[in-house]
């Protein structure tokens, strides 16, 4: 079987060479021995898988993926463009959304987790009153919350959009998730999430668990932080997982000069029970010392890394998997 290579977004200005985001990241794989193709993201966005994945060459083997979110369904059309030229994308579609999206991965790890719950949507229109109590109920009815969608929050708009003070309060709850739908627009992501707050260490009072992955520019990922000029950012790591093995454990990308050293012990057998090859967990310690717990679970080929980390070992795990 050949190695595999990797694809990274095209840069749009230049599309013969990386996105200016990747470009470090395809140096170093050049510099392993490993091999890159290019991908034409907006392409991907539009729907047009067949036009994006045209540099790629036909029968490029097994690939792997690095580069920014894309929805499940555009993932789908991708990993078929794909296969049509005979590459063949070692994260399946379905392994992607399991990874990317909160409803994939939460049954795995609940209780390891905020307490969750969804409510699907087909499109940006915010839940009625009833759905909402329903999903408050569902978290106990009562305490602080997080809104977001199967992939992102508003973290930066956090009393705005993202935090609720109040599950009891349910005009609160319409007013924040309205909010959070509204500035999500198009891009909202499966269905509204309402996250149960929990504090963690290094962060203030008004600001929990956010969750999101990927390397999208505004809200790369979720974090326990808060962004609000308030609150202080937890402590928190991202640990990458390869086949269930941890091959590279540091920061998160917000705060990349963060000293962290995570307990592993429970999170390994939750991830090899997921069963998807290539993922991210962000993880930060609880406030009152009970332990890690798991904010955020991502697909590994678009969680951003943190910059100034040494990536060799990851990517060179990557071209030898």
């Amino acid at each position: 079987m050949s190695e595999p290579a990797i694809i990274f977004p095209a840069d749009p200005l230049n599309p013969r060479r990386p996105d200016p985001h990747f470009a470090w990241e395809a140096r170093m794989l050049r510099e392993l021995g490993g091999g890159h193709h290019l991908v034409d993201h907006d392409a991907l966005l539009a729907g047009r898988a067949e036009e994006a994945v045209r540099r790629v060459p036909r029968d490029s083997g097994p690939l792997w993926y690095r580069g920014w979110m894309l929805p499940s369904a555009r993932y789908a059309d991708f990993a078929a463009a794909l296969t049509a030229r005979g590459g063949n994308l070692l994260t399946s579609a379905p392994g992607y959304a399991a990874a990317h999206e909160l409803p994939g991965w939460y049954g795995v790890f609940e209780g390891a987790t905020p307490a969750s719950a969804w409510i699907p949507s087909d499109g940006p229109v915010a839940p009625g009153p009833q759905e909402l109590a329903q999903a408050a109920s569902r978290l106990g009815g009562h305490g602080p919350a997080i809104v977001k969608d199967y992939v992102k929050s508003r973290k930066h708009e956090w009393h705005e959009a993202c935090y609720v003070p109040e599950l009891a309060d349910l005009t609160a709850v319409g007013r924040v998730v309205e909010r959070f739908v509204e500035l999500q627009g198009e891009f909202l992501a499966g269905g509204v999430v309402l996250r149960r707050y929990e504090e963690f260490e290094g962060a203030h009072t008004d600001a929990g668990s956010d969750a999101g992955s990927g390397p999208d520019g505004a809200d790369s990922t979720g974090g326990p932080g808060g962004t609000d000029g308030a609150g202080g950012r937890a402590v928190e790591a991202r640990v990458w997982w390869l086949d269930g093995r941890p091959v590279l454990v540091g920061p998160h990308p917000d705060a990349p000069r963060q000293a962290v050293e995570p307990d592993l012990t429970d999170i390994r057998a939750l991830v090899r029970r997921l069963g998807c090859r290539f993922v991210t967990t962000d993880l930060a310690s609880r406030a009152d010392g009970s332990g890690w717990r798991v904010v955020e679970v991502g697909d590994g080929q678009v969680s951003d890394l943190p910059r100034g980390i040494d990536a060799s070992g990851l990517l060179a795990a990557l071209i030898a998997a």
